[in-house]
Parts: C-alpha cells; sequence; structure tokens
C-alpha cells in the first residue's frame, strides 16, 4: 500500500468512527496506518534535512546530515 492509499484508507477509517464507530479489528489499522504515516513523514523530513547546507557565522557551510551522524556518533560513544 503506497501513501495516497494508506492517507486514503486513514480518512475512510475516520469518517467512519465519526459517523458509526469502528470494530476494534479497524481500530488497530487505523492506529497501525497512522503509525507509519508518521514514521514516513518524519523519514521524509529527516531526508530533506539532511541535504540542507547551513553557512556558519564564519562563512564555512555546514551540512545538516553530517552534522546530525556526526552527534550521533559521539553521542553512542563510538
Amino acid at each position: 500500500m503506497n501513501l495516497e492509499e494508506k492517507i486514503k484508507r486513514i480518512n475512510e477509517l475516520y469518517h467512519k468512527s465519526q459517523a458509526e464507530g469502528l470494530t476494534q479489528e479497524e481500530k488497530e489499522e487505523q492506529a497501525r496506518l497512522r503509525t507509519e504515516y508518521v514514521a514516513s513523514v518524519r523519514a521524509n523530513l529527516r531526508g530533506q534535512l539532511d541535504n540542507v547546507d547551513i553557512r556558519e557565522a564564519d562563512g564555512s557551510i555546514t551540512n545538516l546530515g553530517e552534522k546530525r551522524k556526526k552527534k550521533e556518533l559521539e553521542s553512542s560513544g563510538l
């Protein structure tokens, strides 16, 4: 199921929940789809931010992706 189909199904379940309520299975499906959607949005945003370059005050350029990876390595103790 692609992202557009997931969004469509999330919306269908939302409207059904407002109109008549959801079965337990539908509630679980809705929660799973929402979780997958949020994960997809976060991954997309992370990908975009990883490709952003920032010009520092001293004139140097820092890539946010490289900066994040460096910070993760430092915090993991490597």
